[in-house]
């Protein structure tokens, strides 16, 4: 691996149970919604930006609760690491819309996740939380 990524991620869960996850525009891969933090912004600030740059969906900071910070293989940065401050968000069901640079989103149940082309972070550590 050549690089670290730091990021900010959501877990986004509509009151139906579903979780939220988007596709970037160019990626083959779904993942919570997030990104970056820009430069002086804390892992709080990013994602409460982010999902609203994503998703459309406008949060108290508050309302996100954390879950931790974890690391997998990037999936849109080939020979990088990915490191997400993890937060899960509670949201009125089918209360988002595509934006920023999302090509599509979607909200799937437990039983859809394994046939679901996920990122490796999401897969491997983020999605279960939406069931916790």
């Amino acid at each position: 691996m050549s690089g670290v990524v730091h990021v900010s991620a959501a877990v986004v869960v509509g009151d139906d149970g579903r979780a939220l996850v988007v596709r970037k525009r160019g990626a083959h891969v779904f993942q919570q919604p997030g990104g970056k933090p820009d430069p002086g912004e804390d892992a709080l600030a990013a994602v409460v930006r982010e999902v609203a740059e994503e998703t459309g969906i406008i949060a108290d900071p508050g309302a996100f609760e954390p879950l931790g910070r974890f690391s997998d293989t990037a999936a849109n940065e080939p020979d990088h690491r990915v490191v997400a401050d993890a937060f899960r968000l509670r949201v009125p069901a089918g209360s988002a819309s595509a934006g920023a640079e999302i090509e599509e989103l979607r909200w799937l149940t437990e039983a859809e996740i394994d046939a679901a082309p996920l990122a490796p972070l999401s897969r491997n550590h983020l999605i279960r939380f939406a069931w916790r």
